[in-house]
């Protein structure tokens, strides 16, 4: 019986999927990322946002099109319920988001019986299972570990606590275990995940553990570099900006979404209403050379055009290293959900490719200013005709930038290369490997 999984969504859900597979390689299954020559395909979905909905229920539609028995894990189902399966009644199985360890249980029922099985708890509580071996989907120069799953916060737009359940870290000597086991596997860049790194710690050990993690992950030989991911900015402390400054394996780059500027806004949204102008000055002299990436929504239900501009004037001064912008996504159950001032769609597509065109121009100016310096860089692999590709400590895998190189000497994936920069575009840089 073999068995495929299609994964969608964050790089949790990554993870999620992994540790999926793990389970079911220990219970001997043969496990493929090939839908076509398997019996049994295992989606795991995103609910996030409708668009991301859309494609996971579109995933679903093809393989019950195409024959298959399909089994439907993480948020969709733990959204949807009993709606998802009287929408599609041929689905087999249903996981929720913190029931992953019941897929062998399922797997099994559904290989064995043409009984519908569902496993979705009702109130959601995501506990990590330890002691599983990850089967990895991409093995590369970087790997993800998830410190923490769930969200004590409550964000006007946002359904994932509802999904997820509470925050729960996990220990440090777990994450420790098994950042060793990658580094033994070849991995050179781990990089943290949760729903919100900065908290990791405050369930267990009554403060912020996450400077005192990081301590412990920089001592691990032959790890190359430490990123953190998903940082909430009420929960940068001066220990946390201080860690970062000084452990020299961690990167020097902040994922900071901060959504906002305007305090009615941040308000409406129930995110941290502080001085982020403030915050970023005492980032960028505390940690020279640090990279800061954010994001913001545009169009959130009663954003006036002088809101807009205050938020596209807060962009333009700070300058920052990378900076994603998404427009509102109106999202059932949500506090913002039902607000009355909701943005025609129009007016959020064009503060998006207004605030989008500004950054494009800062980044250019950023990343032109590389050019003539060297920068040390990790080496993800090679196009098709022989340019290596790298990143640089400023580029989160996967969401920011490449460096491309060209090289006189053969490359291996996770090795770290010094590259000469001689050119650059709004997201990219261009050099030498010297």
């Amino acid at each position: 019986m073999k068995i495929a999984l299609l994964n969608h969504g964050c790089a949790k859900n990554l993870v999620d999927s992994e540790l999926m597979l793990g389970l079911l390689a220990q219970k001997g299954y043969e496990v493929s990322l090939d839908e076509k020559d398997a019996d049994i395909v295992v989606i795991n979905t995103c609910s996030f946002i409708h668009d991301a909905e859309k494609e996971s229920v579109q995933a679903i539609l093809q393989m019950v099109e195409d024959g298959k028995k399909v089994i439907v894990t993480g948020c969709l189902p733990q959204k949807y319920k009993g709606e998802l399966k009287k929408a599609i009644p041929e689905i087999a199985g249903m996981i929720g988001t913190s029931d992953i360890k019941e897929i062998v249980e399922v797997v099994d029922h559904v290989a064995n019986h043409k009984k519908y099985v569902s496993k979705v708890s009702e109130k959601p509580e995501y506990i990590y299972p330890e002691n599983i071996e990850r089967q990895q989907i991409t093995v590369g120069a970087s790997s993800y570990i998830k410190i923490a799953d769930g969200c004590n916060y409550h964000c006007g737009y946002c359904i994932i606590p509802q999904l997820r359940g509470e925050y729960h870290s996990r220990t440090i000597e777990n994450i420790l275990e098994e950042a060793k086991d990658l580094v033994d596997k070849g991995v050179t860049e781990i990089v943290l995940i949760a729903q919100d790194t900065t908290s990791y710690g405050i369930d267990l050990y009554g403060k912020q553990a996450l400077p005192q993690l990081l301590e412990e992950l920089n001592k691990i030989e032959n790890l190359g570099w430490i990123r953190i991911m998903y940082a909430y900015p009420s929960q940068i402390t001066d220990e946390l900006i201080d860690a970062i400054a000084r452990l020299d394996k961690v990167v020097k780059y902040i994922d900071l979404p901060l959504q906002h500027c305007n305090a009615e806004i941040l308000k409406a949204m129930r995110r941290p209403v502080m001085n982020y102008e403030k915050l970023i000055k005492k980032i960028r002299e505390k940690i020279p050379d640090v990279g800061i990436r954010t994001a913001f929504i545009v169009g959130y239900p009663g954003e006036t055009d002088e809101q807009f501009n205050e938020l596209y004037e807060f962009v333009k001064r700070v300058r920052f290293e990378k900076m994603g912008v998404f427009e509102y996504s109106r999202e059932k159950n949500t506090v913002s959900y039902a607000m009355s001032e909701q943005v025609p769609a129009k007016i959020k597509k064009q503060r998006h490719k207004k605030l989008m065109t500004l950054q494009q121009k800062i980044s250019r100016e950023i990343n032109e200013s590389y050019v003539g310096k060297t920068l040390q860089c990790i080496v993800e692999g090679y196009t098709d005709d022989g340019v290596v590709l790298l990143r640089s400590q400023h580029d989160a895998p996967e969401i920011d930038g490449m460096v491309y190189a060209s090289s006189e000497n053969p490359v291996v994936p996770g090795d770290m290369e010094n590259v000469l920069i001689d050119r650059a575009d709004e997201y990219d840089l261009f050099g030498s490997i010297v």
